[in-house]
């Protein structure tokens, strides 16, 4: 049976345009902008490997080739750092074991159900993660882990999900929610941005999935939904009652990074918990605050 399958693989959509940040991302790819001195990709890929996941699916599109070549060799830089004795551990965790990369083209932007779709072939019949760069999910364990932890007690299919403010629920896909157990939480259906008065909870899907693969078979016959796209939030509410389904809140500290505004929480927040630069920070922030 493949509900205790290994999590092996994780598929990371990184095909959109990144328009909110323009003109930052006319060039470069957002999943490449950095929260201190590590990209957003970076943040994620470092979740999927402490979670036991060594295969690296990026769904792309054109002009993402920057982020593949994050995670190659960079014969040049390490040569010259070598020579001039400089610290090479900042890049130990750009480098991916050779093969562990793979990448599918998205070639329009049919929604992020179509995105998931397109790494059917290499995903084949084993469950899978999804993991959305744009949430920063930072605790310890990191959310995957947690999750695959999880996932080890129920099998089937799960999502992560964070409690937010009431007045804040129609901003996001939430969840119905059955029996709770600790952090695991039954999911008796989901629902996109209801209105407060109408969200059946504060429990908000948060970027990160563990999925089976009878998702791609749902996703493969599944018309358009909100926006003109296929919406990977309708194929899984179509499996809800054909395979266990849960939620994990998770333990730690969320930043959408996918609007600016979190980004800047998420660059402050991350900066002052660093032991090389917090004080410095710290103070620097009470002295713009002053002026």
């Amino acid at each position: 049976m493949s509900a205790k399958k290994p999590i092996r693989k994780a598929v990371f959509p990184v095909a959109g345009l990144g328009t909110r940040f323009l003109p930052a991302t006319k060039a470069i790819p957002k999943e490449m902008l950095p929260i201190v001195d590590r990209p957003l990709i970076q943040y994620a890929v470092d979740e999927a490997r402490e979670a036991g996941i060594d295969q690296l699916i990026f769904v792309t599109g054109r002009g993402k080739t920057a982020i593949v070549e994050h995670f190659d060799v960079a014969y040049e830089l390490e040569d010259t750092m070598r020579e001039r004795s400089k610290d090479m551990s900042v890049l130990e965790s750009t480098r991916a074991t050779p093969g562990n990369i793979i990448t599918v083209r998205q070639q329009v932007p049919l929604g992020l159900g179509h995105a998931i779709w397109c790494a059917r072939a290499i995903v084949g019949d084993e469950p899978f993660a999804i993991m959305l760069p744009d949430e920063l999910m930072i605790g310890e364990p990191g959310c995957m882990k947690q999750m695959v932890e999880a996932y080890h007690e129920t099998g089937g299919n799960l999502i992560s999900v964070v409690e937010v403010p009431d007045e804040e629920v129609s901003n996001y896909g939430v969840i119905d929610p059955g029996a709770t157990n600790g952090a695991l939480t039954e999911v008796k259906g989901l629902v996109e941005k209801p209105p407060r008065a109408k969200a059946p909870s504060n429990k908000i899907i948060s970027g990160r999935y563990i999925l089976q693969p009878e998702v791609m078979r749902t996703l493969e016959n599944q018309g358009k939904g909100t926006g003109g796209e296929i919406q990977l939030t309708d194929a899984m509410a179509r499996m809800i009652g054909t395979q266990p389904f849960h939620a994990v809140t998770f333990e730690g500290k969320r930043y959408d990074c996918g609007n600016k505004l979190g980004f800047v929480e998420a660059t402050l927040a991350l900066a002052l918990e660093r032991e090389d630069m917090g004080a410095d920070v710290r103070a620097m922030a009470q002295r713009l605050l002053s002026q």
